[in-house]
């Protein structure tokens, strides 16, 4: 008897998240990516279409790795911005010439907001600019889930960058207070 409730829960499950998955996705507008093997998840803006996550990145659109084969997807609550499930997934880069390619652009411009193009011409500009497309597909093996989260804190360092301030603090327009000046010439 036991048997055949484990069995009917193992088959409930893969519902569930893939319910949960498509809810958190189809409401928020980002979500997490992080490449198979490696510790730094990417913030991205997407779309849901058709059962699958649409990214689009590239010259003037958001930075990312290149997203072909298998992923993780972090999804997040829109309200609260908790961490709802993370499940795997495969990233498929689009052909620019293919019809999927064209469905999947007609599906993302609507939602790009603060572009210089239209989002009727978004397409062809992605097109003419290399911007990348990409179909994330998610399975339903949840990698962590409601009640079973991991207890690090998921923190990751900083990404290398130029635009980092590791000396002096820099000048201030309209300068320091003086008494925080002299607070510092006290204690020196």
């Amino acid at each position: 008897m036991s048997e055949s409730v484990g069995q009917a829960e193992a088959a409930v499950v893969p519902d569930v998240v893939g319910a949960l998955v498509a809810e958190a996705a189809s409401k928020g507008g980002m979500l997490w990516v992080r490449p198979r093997g490696q510790s730094r998840a990417w913030g991205v803006w997407h779309e849901w279409h058709e059962g699958a996550v649409l990214v689009v990145s590239g010259p003037g659109e958001q930075e990312l790795p290149e997203l072909d084969g298998d992923v993780d997807l972090v999804l997040r609550s829109k309200d609260t911005g908790a961490r709802l499930v993370t499940v795997a997934a495969v990233a498929e880069v689009l052909d620019a010439s293919g019809e999927e390619w064209l469905a999947a652009a007609g599906a993302l411009a609507p939602g790009r907001l603060n572009s210089a193009a239209l989002p009727a011409d978004l397409p062809e500009h992605w097109r003419t600019t290399g911007a990348r497309i990409t179909r994330i597909t998610p399975t339903s093996q949840a990698l962590e889930q409601p009640g079973r989260y991991d207890d690090a804190s998921g923190a990751a360092a900083p990404a290398p960058s130029t635009a980092t301030t590791s000396t002096w603090r820099p000048f201030h327009a309209g300068g320091r207070g003086r008494r925080a000046l002299r607070l510092r010439r006290r204690r020196g």
